[in-house]
C-alpha cells in the first residue's frame, strides 16, 4: 500500500466483532503497514468505525475529538454487569408506569455538560491494565469522573419495557452509563440492548462501507474509496507554503508565513495542494511542524489491488 492511498475508511462495523478484530481484518485486506481505529465500539455495537490507514494514522487523535451520534435502545427492568445485553443480570427492578412527560423529564437531567463515571467494563487503563480485565476478575476500582457533554438527547420510541433514543455526545461518553442513569431516573434499572453509532464528526454525511463490501470490492479489483486525510480535518485552517518552505517544514524546520495571521493548529499544504501534515502557527507568521507526513498526500482517496 503506497502513501498515496493513505486515508480514512469509514467501516460499518458489524455486530459481534470487536473494533480491534475489524481493524485487523481491514489492515490485512489492504496490506497496510499501519492502521488504527478511532473510538472503540463494543462487539454488541454496529455503525461507523473510522479506520485510519498508514500516514492517516497521524490524524486519528483529531478525529477522536469529534462529536459522535448514537441510536440506542434501553431495556428496562434489569441491569447487567457490562451495562449491555452481553453481561449477566445483576439486578432487577419493577418498571413503573411511564409516559412521555416522565421520560422527557428523566432525559432532561442528562443533557448538557456533566461529569460521568466510566464503567468498569471499558478499555480505560489502571496501572497498565484495561479496566475490563479487572472487571472480569471480579475486581472493582474507583474511577475518576470525566467531563462530557450531551449536545442532544431525544426519544425516538417508547414501549412499556424499552426506550429507543438518539444522542449526539462528546468524546469520552459511555452510552451504557447514560442508559443506566436514565433508567435510574425513571425509578428502575436498565441496560443497552441495541447500539449503533450513526456517525463520527466530521463524517456526518459520508457513507459507510460494510466489511463484506470491502472484501468483495478488493476481490473484484475495484477502487476502494478512502477519505483524504486533509478532508478529515475541516476544523483546521489551511495554509499553503512555497516549494522552499514545504521542503523545510517536512524536515522539521519552522517556516515563515508572511501572508497569514493564523494562530494555532493548521493544515499545511504545498503549492500543488498536497497535504503535508499538521503545523502550529504562532500568529506572527511562523509555522512549527507538529505532525508531518513522511510523504505528501495527494487529494486522491482510492485503493485498488
Amino acid at each position: 500500500m503506497s502513501s498515496s492511498t493513505s486515508g480514512v475508511l469509514l467501516l460499518d462495523k458489524p455486530e459481534g466483532l470487536s473494533s480491534n478484530a475489524a481493524l485487523q481484518r481491514v489492515r490485512r485486506l489492504l496490506g497496510a503497514r499501519k492502521a488504527g481505529h478511532v473510538g472503540s465500539l463494543d462487539p454488541l455495537a454496529t455503525g461507523m468505525l473510522p479506520i485510519c490507514l498508514d500516514e492517516a494514522t497521524k490524524i486519528a487523535g483529531d478525529i477522536l475529538s469529534g462529536r459522535k451520534r448514537y441510536r440506542f435502545t434501553v431495556s428496562l427492568g434489569s441491569r447487567t454487569a457490562t451495562g449491555d445485553r452481553e453481561g449477566a443480570v445483576v439486578e432487577t427492578l419493577p418498571i413503573p408506569p411511564l409516559d412521555v412527560r416522565s421520560i422527557e423529564a428523566a432525559m432532561a437531567r442528562y443533557r448538557g455538560s456533566q461529569r460521568q463515571i466510566p464503567p468498569m467494563f471499558s478499555a480505560i487503563k489502571r496501572d497498565g491494565q484495561p479496566l475490563y480485565r479487572l472487571a472480569r476478575a471480579g475486581i472493582e476500582v474507583e474511577r475518576e469522573a470525566r467531563d462530557i457533554e450531551i449536545f442532544a438527547l431525544t426519544l425516538v420510541r417508547a414501549d412499556s419495557d424499552q426506550l429507543q433514543m438518539d444522542t449526539l455526545c462528546s468524546k469520552g461518553t459511555y452510552v451504557r452509563t447514560l442508559a443506566e442513569d436514565i433508567a435510574s431516573a425513571l425509578g428502575t434499572c436498565g441496560h443497552v440492548s441495541r447500539l449503533r453509532r450513526v456517525y463520527v464528526e466530521p463524517f456526518d454525511s459520508e457513507p459507510m462501507l460494510a466489511l463484506e463490501t470491502v472484501e468483495a470490492m478488493i476481490r473484484a479489483g475495484e477502487p476502494l474509496p478512502l477519505i483524504d486525510a486533509a478532508r478529515a480535518l475541516p476544523q483546521l485552517p489551511a495554509v499553503v507554503l512555497t516549494d522552499e518552505a514545504a521542503a523545510r517544514i517536512v524536515l522539521g524546520q519552522a517556516v515563515g508565513l508572511p501572508a497569514s495571521s493564523a494562530i494555532g493548529r493548521v493544515r499545511v499544504h504545498d503549492a500543488r495542494g498536497r497535504f503535508l501534515g499538521i503545523g502550529e502557527a504562532d500568529g506572527s507568521g511562523a509555522v512549527q511542524p507538529r505532525r508531518m507526513f513522511t510523504q505528501p498526500l495527494d487529494s486522491a482517496a482510492s485503493f485498488s489491488l
